[in-house]
Order: C-alpha cells, then sequence, then structure tokens
C-alpha cells in the first residue's frame, strides 16, 4: 500500500507537470490498487473474527465481499480514464511529453517488481490466496508502467499520439482488472466451484476401499478455505460405529491430502432396490 501511494502521486504530479496522458492513467491505475489492497486488508481482518449467532459458519468471505466492492470502484476509475482519455484524443494538437515522464514508468516497473517478488514469497510463506493474488496483480502493474514508458519514449518520434494511445491501453487494462475481481468474488458468494478440482476429491475417496460409492459430491469457498459436502454408499450391514469410522477416513483423507478446511460426510447404505 506504501509502495502504491507513493508511486501514485509521483505519476500524477510528474504526469500533470510533463503533459503525458499515459503517465496520469497509470498513476490513477495505483491509485485503484492502494484501494484493492485495502480491500483486502480489511477483509482479511474480518474473516478472522470467530463464529458467532448470526455467522455460524463464521466471517470468511468477508474478504470476497470486499474484493467485490473493489472491483466496482476500479471499474468506475477505469471507465474515468477511458473516457478522459478520448476527450483528449479527439481534441488533438497535442504536444510529446516530458520525457522525464518515460523515466518514472522505468523506475515504477524496477519498485513493482521488487514489491511483487515480496508478495510472492510471503503469500506463499503463509499460503494466502488474497495475497497470491495481489502479487499477481502487482507484476502486472509492473509491466503497465513499463509499457507506459515505452509509449512515453515513443512519442519522442514526433508522433506524440502514442502517449494518448498508451493511455488508452492503460484504461482497457484497468477495466479488465476490476471485470476478473468482479467475476471471482460474484462466483465465490453465489458458490461457484471448479469441476476439476471436485474431480480431485473423488479420487482421493476412491482411494479409500470401504467408500462403494459416491452418490453425491459438492463444494465452495469461504474466503480462502473450502468446504466439502459429500454423500457416499457403504455396505449395508455396517454398524453406527464402523460408518462413523469411515466418514472420518474421508475427512482425514480430504484434509490432509488436499487441504479442505472442512468435511461433511453423509453415509447411507448401498441397498439395489428390484422391482
Amino acid at each position: 500500500m506504501v509502495a502504491y501511494l507513493c508511486l501514485s502521486i509521483l505519476k500524477l504530479i510528474i504526469g500533470y507537470v510533463s503533459d503525458s496522458e499515459a503517465l496520469k492513467a497509470d498513476g490513477l491505475n495505483n491509485t485503484t490498487d492502494i484501494i484493492a489492497s485495502i480491500a483486502v486488508l480489511i477483509g482479511l481482518k474480518l474473516s478472522r473474527k470467530p463464529a458467532d449467532k448470526n455467522h455460524k459458519y463464521g466471517h470468511w468471505k468477508s474478504e470476497t465481499i470486499a474484493s467485490l466492492v473493489a472491483s466496482f470502484i476500479m471499474m468506475a476509475v477505469g471507465i474515468q480514464v477511458l473516457f478522459s482519455t478520448i476527450i483528449s484524443f479527439a481534441g488533438g494538437g497535442k504536444e510529446s511529453p516530458d520525457i522525464m515522464a518515460g523515466y518514472v514508468g522505468i523506475f515504477s516497473f524496477v519498485v513493482m517488481y521488487i514489491v511483487y517478488r515480496y508478495n510472492k514469497k510471503l503469500a506463499i510463506k503463509i499460503n494466502s490466496q488474497a495475497l497470491m493474488a495481489a502479487a499477481k496483480d502487482n507484476i502486472s502493474d509492473a509491466w503497465v508502467s513499463i509499457g507506459t514508458a515505452i509509449g512515453i519514449f515513443g512519442s519522442q518520434l514526433h508522433m506524440p499520439w502514442i502517449d494518448t494511445f498508451t493511455a488508452l491501453i492503460v484504461g482497457f487494462l484497468i477495466c479488465k482488472t476490476a471485470w476478473d475481481i468482479f467475476r471471482e468474488a460474484s462466483h465465490d458468494l453465489s458458490d461457484d466451484f471448479d469441476e476439476k478440482q471436485i474431480e480431485v476429491y473423488k479420487k482421493t475417496i476412491q482411494s479409500i476401499h470401504e467408500v462403494q460409492q459416491i452418490k453425491e459430491i459438492k463444494g465452495r469457498n469461504y474466503g480462502n478455505n473450502v468446504v466439502v459436502d459429500i454423500v457416499i454408499l457403504v455396505q449395508p450391514n455396517l454398524s453406527l460405529e464402523e460408518a462413523h469410522d469411515i466418514t472420518t477416513l474421508v475427512e482425514n483423507a480430504l484434509k490432509e491430502k488436499d487441504g479442505v478446511y472442512d468435511v461433511h460426510v453423509h453415509v447411507e447404505p448401498n441397498c439395489k432396490q428390484s422391482y
């Protein structure tokens, strides 16, 4: 957040002084990243709250809700960048920006790459999907900054329109990032789940020979945690204790092998009905 704040202030000031549409757009891009970082911070903080009488499953989805709100703000900023850039492009008669703006873009690339390496290392250490997503956003911003610098340097070749065109690309990238965050957050909130991961869970369960058949399996995300609901078929003549032991095997296998946070197993007898 500190890195984004410093870079956004630097880019916006130099962007206005040097009259670079691309650098101003990149500066606004970094302001949206500040918002996204705040959303991750608030979401992580709220998600740590324990379950209460109104939230029996805990507050894990707070992080996802915060990301959803951030996506709306980012989209609004992206549309504003596109709107102002199109107006500037239509106005014409713009001179090439000061070359100092290009050096700021290169400096920003170096800083964002360092931040990316730091966040990626920390995300792996604490196993945080939110922080890993932030790290991916960091490297994306680093490439945007280097693209901004190329556009500014290119505009020095008596082609000032390249700077404005680069700003247009940055605006589209902001909108695309906002859409990606919105899509992922909305999928999690509507209990959408990766079918490929379901197949992985099925293989783990099928490796337990006491389970004769998987009747139903569903998964959902609560923040960084995965909860799985399963209905399995077992021998009909098993005692209640034996059936319970099988559910424990299934729960432990999914938690230890696949990192599932919580598993709900329902057991039914495998009775073939004849008509």
